[in-house]
């Protein structure tokens, strides 16, 4: 059942980030900070809504990302929202899970520059977890990723 993707996420995680300090100008400098999230079912089962605390290095917020899945077309679409930002919400990403991988993408912008976003959801195992962001300014051809979120289990 398509709805039941994201069932590996629910419950309590800490998460490692490493995040590229700057985005889509050649950087290979990283930073790496901890966090942690929690994640729970919404919609009756066809959603689930998940709460981060993220130990930014530039100061400490809050954030969420809620999914909602399409039984029709067997999509999921993925909106971030930044309490730093609190009336903003990202575009959503959408898309699904191939082989035990889920690939989401949308189109959006960065400093007035067209941009694909891409997530990707990978090493999904009982206690842990991969999330990777990726941006292409390209058109899809290449891809910075710039973003990693690596969960391990706390309940």
């Amino acid at each position: 059942m398509p709805a039941q993707d994201f069932d590996f996420l629910f419950g309590a995680w800490s998460v490692r980030h490493r995040r590229l300090k700057e985005r889509l100008n050649g950087s290979d400098e990283w930073e790496e900070f901890a966090g942690t999230s929690a994640t729970r079912p919404i919609l009756d089962g066809s959603g689930n809504i998940e709460d981060h605390f993220i130990e930014f290095p530039g100061g400490p917020y809050r954030a969420a990302a809620m999914r909602s899945h399409d039984a029709v077309s067997g999509t999921w679409a993925i909106w971030w929202l930044d309490a730093r930002h609190p009336h903003v919400m990202d575009v959503p990403v959408v898309g699904r899970f191939e082989n035990s991988v889920g690939t989401f993408l949308s189109d959006d912008m960065i400093d007035g520059l067209p941009i694909g976003v891409r997530f990707i959801w990978s090493d999904i195992q009982k206690d842990s977890c991969r999330w990777r962001q990726a941006f292409s300014a390209d058109g899809g051809k290449t891809w910075e990723e710039n973003w990693m979120m690596d969960f391990a289990r706390i309940r």
